[in-house]
């Protein structure tokens, strides 16, 4: 009996194995950067430290569908940094089973969050939550959270930071969705204050007439 038992559990595994979707995932990088771009999205609460880098872009006919964080918890009383990257997932015709990603600069603390996604469609707006410049004794964290709108309408908030408040929201991409990202970044300051992430822009990108 316990033989057989054994041997149905196995094949139980076997078969939930087969009806798994799989998920392939690879880096846009700069590959696609030469896409046309309808507009920029932006907000007017991002800090002033570091320097604009470089876009990353979805392929042509891809929209971002979700995104995921990377964040430095609370350092208690080490210096904090708080968001340091942000990545976005880009899918084709709502495809999920085959996604590129995009996230140009990031910092170098913290760990990725786990993915979140629209429940359906693209994503559309953002804002994201600042801690203003701490003064020279101050310990600056900047961008320590975000929020995306979806095309069918939730909102998403990583699971960022609470320090600092969040400003209004960007305008939206209205003929199709966000589809490309780039980051104002602090470069590491070894024995000095890090802030890391500082802003975001994102790029929308209209639907294809096809």
């Amino acid at each position: 009996m316990a033989s057989l038992l054994t041997a149905a559990a196995l094949l139980a595994l076997v078969s939930s194995s087969f009806c798994e979707e799989k998920q392939f995932l690879q880096r846009a990088g700069k590959a696609f950067n030469d896409r046309q771009v309808r507009s920029e999205l932006t907000v007017n609460n991002g800090e002033k430290f570091g320097n604009w880098t470089w876009p990353e872009m979805c392929p042509d006919q891809f929209y971002a569908v979700g995104f995921s964080v990377r964040v430095e918890t609370n350092q208690y009383g080490a210096d904090d940094t708080a968001l340091n990257g942000i990545r976005l997932f880009c899918a084709k015709d709502g495809n999920r089973n085959f996604l590129y990603y995009v996230e140009s600069h990031t910092g170098h603390f913290g760990e990725w969050s786990h993915p979140q996604y629209c429940p359906s469609g693209v994503l559309t707006s953002f804002q994201i939550r600042v801690e203003p410049h701490r003064g020279i004794f101050g310990d600056d964290t900047a961008v320590n959270n975000i929020k995306f709108r979806c095309s069918s309408n939730p909102i998403l908030e990583a699971p960022g930071t609470d320090w600092g408040e969040y400003g209004y929201w960007s305008k939206e991409c209205l003929n199709g969705g966000i589809c490309g990202i780039e980051t104002k970044m602090e470069e590491y300051q070894w024995a000095l204050d890090d802030s890391s992430l500082n802003d975001v822009k994102f790029h929308c990108c209209d639907k294809s007439q096809q």
